[in-house]
């Protein structure tokens, strides 16, 4: 099995929007396909005023009680400004969850279209590595401030990493000796057309310098379409793929030893089949292995992985199967939200909430035009919002951002005390697993690298 088999068709300090005010934007386009946007004044707080389907409609006032003007930071108003010209979607109610697409500054060339890249989170900037675009695969880091909504690219010095994708990149923040907080990126594995990468390298977020990691002991093969994770100073590779055939192997390289060391992990209990494009994430000291693919069966199974005794448990969610590959997954509290991917027959745009107390499935409504279906993106928790950054559907690349807002499912997030144990192991011949279709076979082999 070759790579390609895994990809199926593979300035001022921001306003709060107040919670009344959330309404989703689709792509709103002016004249030549650019919208200007400038400073407004804003009095008062009405929903009306944001849900006013008329443009000409003034905002309407309150004669009885006057409030301050006050200046709306650029993309606010920017929101408030497609807000109003929004006549399709059906402004969304405060408690619920909603889409919004979002606008950011900065020059076209630092918010390049981008699929199987990566995203960190580091204090208030979203870092953004590598990944490709339909003709190349890049090693350029860009940043959005969250803050401003402001993408930047800065220079960076070091010995950077070989352009590369479907690699994995996990913040890491440490004590230095000195007592100061060190803040750092690790880049491992990840590949560009026929060659695969198993080397690790380090990124200081304060000094914006590379450097390769020199580590002992026995490091993966080469691969990539993996997971990575971090837990207690080291970081867990699960699976991917080198080119040749599917992994399920499990590795650990511990940061706290100098030089890092990697160890192959021997397992035990009912350990996943080989599969890439799946997500791991982190609870507690387990890992939720979730879909993913071989190259020829999209998976819907879930696995639980103890980091402490180094067992698999393959979980039953009862309810229902859903088959799922190239999707983000991002831990909300007791619960994974799932986003996208590929479901074995198309992409989709859907939003699956894994409960993680009963391990079943649930859905939410959701408010708002959700971004196009789509895979290989990424997806980050921050201030209560999920931010999805890029992806592909096939045919497109994709620059855009788009903001689930959680609303009342924030409180999700202050939900810490639970215990994931396992329900029910089943066989691997029961597992359920949903062929690739032949039409997306086909184009795997002409769009994947």
């Amino acid at each position: 099995m070759t790579s390609p088999t895994f990809q199926p068709s593979l300035s001022a300090t921001p306003e709060r929007i107040p919670p009344f005010r959330r309404t989703s934007t689709p792509n709103t386009n002016t004249n030549n396909g650019t919208s200007n946007y400038r400073k407004k004044k804003v009095q008062g707080e009405d929903p009306l005023a944001i849900n006013n389907k008329n443009n000409n409609d003034p905002i309407p006032q309150h004669p009885t009680h006057h409030r301050p003007l006050r200046v709306v930071a650029d993309h606010v108003a920017a929101a408030l400004e497609l807000t109003r010209t929004n006549v399709s979607v059906r402004p969304a109610p405060a408690a619920g969850m909603y889409w919004s697409r979002c606008v950011t500054y900065g020059a076209k060339k630092d918010a390049p279209p981008l699929r199987a890249h990566s995203a960190c989170m580091v204090q208030d900037r979203l870092f953004v590595y590598g990944g490709s675009d339909s003709k190349r695969c890049f090693n350029t880091l860009h940043v959005l401030d969250m803050e401003s909504m402001t993408w930047s690219k800065p220079a960076v010095s070091g010995r950077p990493p070989p352009p590369s994708r479907a690699h994995s990149c996990n913040y890491v923040e440490r004590k230095a000796d000195n007592g100061s907080i060190r803040r750092e990126l690790y880049v491992f594995g990840g590949g560009v057309g026929p060659y695969y990468f198993n080397d690790v390298f380090m990124f200081d977020t304060d000094k914006l310098r590379w450097s390769k990691v020199t580590t002992t002991g026995t490091p993966p093969m080469p691969r990539r379409a993996h997971t990575c994770n971090v837990w207690r100073e080291s970081l867990v590779v699960v699976g991917g793929g080198d080119g040749a055939h599917a992994l399920a192997d499990v590795h650990t390289l511990d940061l706290t030893q100098d030089p890092p060391h990697w160890s192959v992990i021997t397992t035990t209990g009912s350990s996943p089949p080989e599969r890439g494009y799946h997500t791991t994430t982190l609870v507690k000291d387990k890992l939720v292995v979730y879909g993913g693919s071989d190259g020829k069966l999209c998976f819907s199974d879930i696995y639980l992985f103890d980091l402490v005794n180094n067992h698999w448990t393959q979980m039953d969610t009862l309810d229902r199967t859903i088959p799922r590959l190239a999707h983000s997954a991002t831990q909300v509290g007791s619960y994974i939200f799932f986003f996208g991917g590929h479901d074995s027959s198309r992409y989709v745009n859907d939003v699956l909430l894994l409960n993680l107390v009963n391990m079943s499935w649930e859905t939410r409504k959701v408010w708002g035009a959700a971004p196009s279906p789509r895979g290989y993106h990424v997806a980050v928790l921050h201030d209560s919002r999920l931010v999805i950054l890029g992806g592909f559907d096939g045919k497109t690349v994709f620059d855009q951002i788009y903001i689930l807002e959680l609303a009342a499912c924030a409180y999700l997030t202050q939900i810490t005390k639970f215990e994931l144990e396992p329900h029910t192991m089943i066989s691997n011949s029961t597992m359920v697993t949903s062929p690739i279709s032949p039409s997306t076979s086909s184009s795997v082999s002409s769009s994947s690298d």
